[in-house]
């Protein structure tokens, strides 16, 4: 073999090299891409959607009311992660659901975003320091913070989801749209 041929092969390799290496590092602490595995989060984000998420965003700030976030669920439910949910809940709030409406310290909220109205009642309960409460905005059929004996702890938010970007035609950014 020529050592033109050797000199080329060297830079493929090192260029593929170098590209998983930049792929591992963007993956581990920037983002990721996920696909959405359930109905959960209707009419929002849809089965199969494939969704960005920023891993970096709470290292700097916590998560807001509304934020879109990826999760490992809480272990007393024996399900394997992640989840994607809507936070509904900040730390030191009340959050009650009656009426076909979520109350945050006794104001409903405007979401625009679900479903449909929620079909039960629940609370009135007070969110811990540390956690939060998080729905789906598929409110009847998301195995969500109504529904789980604990909390969503901020130290299982893998990160915020941004925009779908897949598919073609589905393309947009994830915006809070929560307003009380």
């Amino acid at each position: 073999m020529g050592k033109e041929i050797r000199d080329f092969l060297k830079e493929v390799i090192s260029i593929v090299v170098m590209a998983f290496i930049l792929a591992i590092i963007l993956r581990t602490f920037l983002g990721e891409g996920r696909v959405i595995p359930s109905g959960s989060m209707l009419p929002t984000i849809h089965i199969k959607d494939k969704v960005w998420v920023d891993k970096i965003i709470y290292r700097f700030k916590d998560p807001a009311r509304g934020d879109i976030v990826v999760f490992t669920p809480p272990e007393e439910l024996g399900q394997k992660g992640p989840f994607i949910k809507r936070v509904i809940g900040l730390p030191g709030e009340t959050v009650e659901v009656r009426d076909g409406k979520v109350f945050i310290n006794g104001v409903p909220l405007q979401e625009p975003y679900i479903a449909e109205p929620p079909m039960y009642e629940y609370g009135p309960v007070k969110v811990p320091k540390g956690a939060f409460f998080v729905m789906g905005d598929n409110r009847n059929y998301s195995l969500d913070s109504h529904m789980w004996n604990s909390w969503l702890r901020q130290d299982h938010i893998w990160g915020k989801a941004l925009l779908i970007y897949w598919p073609p035609n589905r393309i947009k950014l994830l915006e809070r749209g929560v307003s009380t």
